[in-house]
Protein backbone atom coordinates (compact mmCIF):
# COMPACT_ATOMS: atom_id res chain seq x y z
CA UNK A 1 0.00 0.00 0.00
CA UNK A 2 0.99 3.46 -0.61
CA UNK A 3 2.22 5.59 2.51
CA UNK A 4 0.04 8.45 3.48
CA UNK A 5 1.39 11.81 2.76
CA UNK A 6 -0.79 13.77 4.96
CA UNK A 7 -2.89 13.60 7.62
CA UNK A 8 -6.02 15.15 7.26
CA UNK A 9 -6.36 15.94 11.32
CA UNK A 10 -3.24 17.53 12.09
CA UNK A 11 -0.78 17.70 9.17
CA UNK A 12 1.53 15.46 9.67
CA UNK A 13 3.38 12.80 7.58
CA UNK A 14 5.03 10.35 9.84
CA UNK A 15 2.98 6.86 10.57
CA UNK A 16 3.19 4.29 12.71
CA UNK A 17 2.01 0.62 13.12
CA UNK A 18 0.34 -1.64 15.28
CA UNK A 19 -1.56 -5.04 15.11
CA UNK A 20 -4.58 -5.03 16.46
CA UNK A 21 -6.56 -8.01 15.48
CA UNK A 22 -6.21 -11.51 17.76
CA UNK A 23 -6.60 -14.67 16.34
CA UNK A 24 -9.82 -15.04 18.53
CA UNK A 25 -11.72 -12.17 16.26
CA UNK A 26 -9.81 -13.19 13.19
CA UNK A 27 -11.41 -16.66 13.48
CA UNK A 28 -15.55 -15.73 14.49
CA UNK A 29 -15.09 -13.57 11.51
CA UNK A 30 -13.46 -16.09 9.36
CA UNK A 31 -11.21 -13.18 8.18
CA UNK A 32 -9.15 -14.29 4.85
CA UNK A 33 -5.46 -12.83 5.30
CA UNK A 34 -5.75 -10.10 3.11
CA UNK A 35 -9.03 -9.09 5.41
CA UNK A 36 -6.63 -9.15 8.24
CA UNK A 37 -3.92 -7.28 6.68
CA UNK A 38 -6.41 -4.08 5.87
CA UNK A 39 -8.40 -4.05 8.95
CA UNK A 40 -5.16 -4.82 10.88
CA UNK A 41 -4.05 -1.18 8.89
CA UNK A 42 -7.56 0.50 9.35
CA UNK A 43 -6.95 -0.26 13.38
CA UNK A 44 -3.23 0.60 13.56
CA UNK A 45 -1.78 2.65 11.03
CA UNK A 46 -1.65 5.87 13.24
CA UNK A 47 -0.43 9.30 12.72
CA UNK A 48 2.85 10.03 14.82
CA UNK A 49 1.74 13.56 15.50
CA UNK A 50 -1.75 13.53 16.44
CA UNK A 51 -2.18 9.97 17.41
CA UNK A 52 -5.50 8.79 14.75
CA UNK A 53 -5.56 5.82 13.20
CA UNK A 54 -6.78 5.52 9.98
CA UNK A 55 -10.08 5.43 10.79
CA UNK A 56 -10.44 8.34 12.38
CA UNK A 57 -8.48 10.04 9.82
CA UNK A 58 -10.85 8.71 7.07
CA UNK A 59 -13.87 10.38 9.68
CA UNK A 60 -12.12 13.79 9.38
CA UNK A 61 -11.41 13.42 5.75
CA UNK A 62 -15.06 13.08 4.61
CA UNK A 63 -15.90 15.69 7.01
CA UNK A 64 -13.48 18.18 5.31
CA UNK A 65 -14.68 16.78 2.27
CA UNK A 66 -18.38 17.02 2.55
CA UNK A 67 -17.98 20.81 3.48
CA UNK A 68 -15.27 21.74 0.88
CA UNK A 69 -12.45 22.32 3.04
CA UNK A 70 -9.07 21.65 1.57
CA UNK A 71 -7.04 22.40 5.06
CA UNK A 72 -6.67 19.71 8.29
CA UNK A 73 -9.44 19.07 10.76
CA UNK A 74 -7.54 21.28 13.17
CA UNK A 75 -7.70 24.34 10.62
CA UNK A 76 -11.68 23.37 9.42
CA UNK A 77 -12.91 23.97 13.55
CA UNK A 78 -11.34 27.42 13.74
CA UNK A 79 -13.08 28.31 10.42
CA UNK A 80 -16.17 30.48 10.84
CA UNK A 81 -18.52 28.05 8.88
CA UNK A 82 -17.41 25.32 11.21
CA UNK A 83 -18.01 27.12 14.37
CA UNK A 84 -22.17 27.48 13.11
CA UNK A 85 -22.47 23.99 13.05
CA UNK A 86 -24.45 22.04 15.35
CA UNK A 87 -22.90 18.83 15.73
CA UNK A 88 -24.05 15.64 17.87
CA UNK A 89 -21.38 13.21 18.49
CA UNK A 90 -22.24 9.89 19.25
CA UNK A 91 -19.65 7.99 21.95
CA UNK A 92 -16.38 9.65 21.21
CA UNK A 93 -14.89 9.32 17.80
CA UNK A 94 -11.65 8.24 18.48
CA UNK A 95 -8.87 11.18 18.69
CA UNK A 96 -11.59 13.72 16.76
CA UNK A 97 -13.22 14.07 20.01
CA UNK A 98 -11.00 16.41 21.68
CA UNK A 99 -10.70 18.74 18.52
CA UNK A 100 -14.22 18.64 17.86
CA UNK A 101 -15.47 19.24 21.19
CA UNK A 102 -14.13 23.12 20.80
CA UNK A 103 -17.00 23.62 18.78
CA UNK A 104 -19.49 26.41 20.04
CA UNK A 105 -22.38 23.96 19.33
CA UNK A 106 -20.86 20.75 19.86
CA UNK A 107 -22.74 18.16 21.97
CA UNK A 108 -21.61 14.49 22.65
CA UNK A 109 -23.41 11.68 24.41
CA UNK A 110 -22.12 8.39 25.28
CA UNK A 111 -23.51 4.53 26.11
CA UNK A 112 -25.08 3.62 28.59
CA UNK A 113 -26.52 6.86 29.55
CA UNK A 114 -27.95 7.21 25.83
CA UNK A 115 -29.58 4.51 23.96
CA UNK A 116 -28.59 5.30 20.53
CA UNK A 117 -31.63 3.86 18.95
CA UNK A 118 -33.81 6.38 21.41
CA UNK A 119 -32.25 9.65 21.40
CA UNK A 120 -33.33 12.11 24.24
CA UNK A 121 -32.52 14.89 21.84
CA UNK A 122 -35.20 17.36 19.92
CA UNK A 123 -35.99 16.13 16.26
CA UNK A 124 -34.73 18.30 13.24
CA UNK A 125 -32.05 20.01 15.76
CA UNK A 126 -28.50 18.90 14.49
CA UNK A 127 -26.43 20.02 10.89
CA UNK A 128 -24.10 17.01 11.55
CA UNK A 129 -24.18 14.03 13.20
CA UNK A 130 -21.11 11.88 13.93
CA UNK A 131 -19.84 8.17 14.89
CA UNK A 132 -17.38 6.01 14.77
CA UNK A 133 -17.22 1.80 14.72
CA UNK A 134 -20.49 2.60 16.95
CA UNK A 135 -23.31 1.31 14.84
CA UNK A 136 -22.08 -3.20 14.93
CA UNK A 137 -22.64 -2.65 18.33
CA UNK A 138 -26.53 -1.22 17.95
CA UNK A 139 -28.51 -4.42 18.36
CA UNK A 140 -30.76 -2.93 15.61
CA UNK A 141 -28.13 -0.62 13.10
CA UNK A 142 -31.21 0.52 10.85
CA UNK A 143 -33.02 1.90 14.43
CA UNK A 144 -29.51 3.84 15.17
CA UNK A 145 -29.56 5.31 12.01
CA UNK A 146 -33.11 6.30 12.11
CA UNK A 147 -32.53 8.07 15.41
CA UNK A 148 -29.79 10.35 13.37
CA UNK A 149 -31.93 10.96 11.01
CA UNK A 150 -35.02 12.51 13.12
CA UNK A 151 -32.31 14.48 14.96
CA UNK A 152 -30.56 15.93 11.62
CA UNK A 153 -31.81 19.02 10.19
CA UNK A 154 -32.89 18.75 6.52
CA UNK A 155 -30.02 18.59 4.45
CA UNK A 156 -28.15 17.44 7.64
CA UNK A 157 -25.54 14.93 7.42
CA UNK A 158 -25.02 11.48 9.33
CA UNK A 159 -20.96 10.65 8.85
CA UNK A 160 -19.69 7.64 10.43
CA UNK A 161 -17.84 4.60 9.90
CA UNK A 162 -17.70 0.62 10.45
CA UNK A 163 -15.79 -2.33 10.11
CA UNK A 164 -16.54 -3.49 6.45
CA UNK A 165 -15.36 -6.43 5.46
CA UNK A 166 -15.96 -5.48 1.66
CA UNK A 167 -15.98 -8.88 -0.21
CA UNK A 168 -18.72 -10.25 1.35
CA UNK A 169 -22.63 -9.33 2.45
CA UNK A 170 -23.58 -8.06 6.01
CA UNK A 171 -24.40 -9.99 8.64
CA UNK A 172 -26.79 -10.82 11.55
CA UNK A 173 -24.80 -12.39 14.09
CA UNK A 174 -27.91 -13.11 16.14
CA UNK A 175 -27.97 -16.74 17.29
CA UNK A 176 -24.22 -16.74 16.80
CA UNK A 177 -21.64 -16.95 19.60
CA UNK A 178 -20.81 -13.64 21.30
CA UNK A 179 -18.35 -11.93 19.41
CA UNK A 180 -16.54 -8.62 21.01
CA UNK A 181 -14.21 -5.75 19.58
CA UNK A 182 -12.31 -3.54 22.25
CA UNK A 183 -9.60 -6.28 23.34
CA UNK A 184 -9.20 -10.18 23.98
CA UNK A 185 -9.73 -9.90 27.01
CA UNK A 186 -13.37 -7.24 27.08
CA UNK A 187 -16.56 -8.95 26.91
CA UNK A 188 -18.61 -6.45 28.60
CA UNK A 189 -21.96 -5.82 26.54
CA UNK A 190 -21.64 -2.40 24.87
CA UNK A 191 -18.29 -4.10 22.95
CA UNK A 192 -20.88 -7.20 21.96
CA UNK A 193 -20.91 -7.23 17.94
CA UNK A 194 -24.49 -7.61 16.44
CA UNK A 195 -23.68 -6.83 12.76
CA UNK A 196 -20.37 -7.74 10.81
CA UNK A 197 -21.18 -5.11 7.86
CA UNK A 198 -20.06 -6.01 4.03
CA UNK A 199 -20.53 -4.52 0.70
CA UNK A 200 -24.10 -3.82 1.05
CA UNK A 201 -23.62 -1.48 4.64
CA UNK A 202 -25.00 1.02 2.91
CA UNK A 203 -28.44 -0.41 1.97
CA UNK A 204 -28.91 0.11 6.31
CA UNK A 205 -28.70 4.16 5.31
CA UNK A 206 -31.37 4.48 2.94
CA UNK A 207 -33.92 1.92 4.96
CA UNK A 208 -32.85 4.23 7.56
CA UNK A 209 -34.58 6.50 5.93
CA UNK A 210 -31.85 8.86 4.48
CA UNK A 211 -32.38 9.97 0.76
CA UNK A 212 -28.68 9.17 -0.31
CA UNK A 213 -25.46 7.50 0.90
CA UNK A 214 -22.18 8.58 -0.14
CA UNK A 215 -18.86 6.23 0.60
CA UNK A 216 -15.73 8.44 1.07
CA UNK A 217 -12.37 6.77 0.37
CA UNK A 218 -9.42 8.01 1.94
CA UNK A 219 -7.42 4.93 1.24
CA UNK A 220 -9.16 1.51 -0.26
CA UNK A 221 -10.06 -0.71 1.91
CA UNK A 222 -8.75 0.46 4.57
CA UNK A 223 -10.42 3.92 5.15
CA UNK A 224 -13.85 4.22 3.95
CA UNK A 225 -16.20 6.36 5.87
CA UNK A 226 -20.18 6.91 4.59
CA UNK A 227 -21.75 10.25 4.80
CA UNK A 228 -25.47 9.79 4.87
CA UNK A 229 -27.74 12.99 3.93
CA UNK A 230 -30.81 14.00 4.80
CA UNK A 231 -33.05 15.14 2.27
CA UNK A 232 -34.42 18.31 1.89
CA UNK A 233 -37.67 19.25 0.38
CA UNK A 234 -41.16 17.79 1.81
CA UNK A 235 -40.59 14.39 0.79
CA UNK A 236 -39.33 14.04 4.66
CA UNK A 237 -41.95 12.33 7.26
CA UNK A 238 -41.35 14.36 10.53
Amino acid sequence: MNEIKRCPVCGGNSYTDYVVLWDKLITEWNLAPNEVDYINRQQGHCCKACGNNMRSLALADAILSSYGFHGTLKQFIETDNAKKLRVLEINEVGGLSPILSKLPLHKIVRYPDSDMTKLDLTSNTYDLVLHSDTLEHIPDPIDGLSECLRVLVNGGLCIFTIPIIIGRLSRSRIGMKNSYHGNPEQSDGDYIVHTEFGADMWTYVIKAGFSAARIHSFEYPAALAIEATKFIGDRINE
